[in-house]
């Protein structure tokens, strides 16, 4: 990669919202450095893509809940050139079920990837970006969700409450790196028309959105490319819902 280009680093980025993400920063100038879990056939087809437009990204594989994956991602980063923006975008569900009959393995792999890992990737990236630590600043996107409000009744409880630690995580740490340099901001996407719900399961997140349909994975991309962007340069803290006002 061009040593002058920005890097950035989307944690989750082989499909869905985070494939999405991928392609609309580096179609906005950033080398992308993208982990993925396990299908590499899926990484490798986005990153063909971007390449093919002319952008430039990097698949790697990596589990968002391992410390040494992620540490090792974000050196391979660095060594592609400064990192500027990170996006967590990894996130799993676990089997659809009420609390009462969800397993403890699903409960520790869920807080695993989407809050441990996020905070894991932030801790990475801070230590990269902040102009206290030698970086040039940047911004930091998690990926929440409007479950949150909603809590997943009967569902994904422990998903929703996991979303909710994404959300304070993002609340403190903006203030805490605010004033080094690093914005650091939500997007909460309401139903979303990706592989993570089945086509039943979205047609009923769809029928309680005012607006009547599913979201899009660009749409939501959008957002995160926003508020990357100097457009929202004075946004730090905030929690963008893009939910067709669900």
């Amino acid at each position: 990669m061009n040593e002058a280009k920005k890097v950035a680093v989307v944690v989750g980025g082989s499909r869905g919202i985070g494939a999405a993400v991928v392609r609309l920063l580096a179609q906005a100038g950033y080398g992308v450095v993208f982990s993925y879990a396990s299908n590499a056939a899926s990484a490798e087809a986005v990153a063909a893509s971007v390449t093919s437009s002319g952008g430039q990204a990097i698949a790697i594989k990596a589990d968002s809940a391992s410390e040494a994956d992620l540490v090792s991602l974000f050196e391979q980063a660095q060594a592609s050139g400064p990192i500027g923006a990170l996006v967590y975008s990894a996130g799993i569900t676990g089997q659809a079920s009420p609390l009462a009959d969800v397993s403890a393995e699903t409960l520790e792999r869920v807080i695993a990837v989407n809050l441990t890992g996020a905070m894991l990737a932030a801790r990475e990236g801070v230590r990269r970006m902040a102009r206290s630590r030698g970086g040039s600043g940047g911004g930091i996107v998690f990926i929440s969700s409007r479950a949150t409000a909603y809590g997943s009744p009967g569902e994904y409880v422990w998903y929703a409450a996991s979303k909710g630690g994404i959300d304070s995580l993002m609340t403190g740490l903006a203030k805490e790196v605010g004033g080094d340099g690093i914005r650091v901001n939500c997007v909460s996407p309401g139903p979303v028309a990706t592989d993570m719900l089945s086509a039943e399961r979205l047609a009923v997140g769809a029928a309680r959105v005012p607006m009547k349909r599913a979201g899009e994975a660009e749409e939501v991309a959008k957002a995160v490319l926003y508020l990357l962007s100097q457009d929202a340069s004075y946004v730090n803290g905030a929690n963008l819902a893009v939910s067709g006002g669900v």
